[in-house]
């Protein structure tokens, strides 16, 4: 009876784990984006909610209001004019409200608080407007608004564009948001 080795060499199993190993360095990048850009769908679904909330609170009192205890949706916990999406640790978004007129009434949502945040960008929403801006505030970052936008040239870092393919989102000068 002949003895047959039915097992894998050393040699073989390095080379399994190494092509094993690129492929995993080739995909985590996409994988890190996917989830930053599902980060930026929840921001830009908060400032949604935000600016429609500020418009009901608009027509009641002729102006926007500074703090999110005044909201109808406030997100738990909201106080003042700042709230934390994951806390203050820096892994969510920092959302400021600012301003009570129709032309400076704004939303923002900041992802760049800690300097080791890969991705860092902020995406703001005047009240009465439905377009949102995101400003890059590094090359990942403008990245991430470059797909944001639509556009094909990568934002630089400081740069800003609009959802809807332009550079910038004017601030509405009358209650139709235009």
């Amino acid at each position: 009876m002949i003895k047959t080795n039915k097992g894998f060499t050393l040699i073989e199993l390095l080379v399994v784990v190494l092509i094993i190993g690129i492929l995993a360095a080739m995909a985590m990048p996409q994988y890190f984006k996917a989830v930053e850009r599902s980060r930026m769908t929840e921001a830009d679904t908060l400032l949604a909610n935000i600016a429609q909330a500020q418009r009901r609170k608009y027509l009641q009192l002729n102006k926007f209001t500074k703090n999110f205890t005044s909201l109808d949706v406030a997100p738990k916990g909201a106080t003042g004019s700042t709230y934390y999406t994951k806390g203050n640790t820096g892994n969510g978004f920092k959302i400021t409200l600012a301003g009570d007129d129709i032309g400076d009434g704004i939303a923002t949502a900041t992802r760049s608080a800690s300097n080791a945040l890969q991705y860092q960008y902020s995406l703001s929403r005047y009240y009465y407007n439905d377009k949102v801006q995101c400003n890059a505030t590094n090359a990942a970052g403008g990245e991430l608004c470059a797909d944001f936008c639509g556009v094909d040239n990568v934002i630089a870092a400081g740069g800003t564009c609009c959802n809807d393919g332009g550079t910038t989102c004017a601030a509405p000068t009358n209650m139709s948001g235009n």
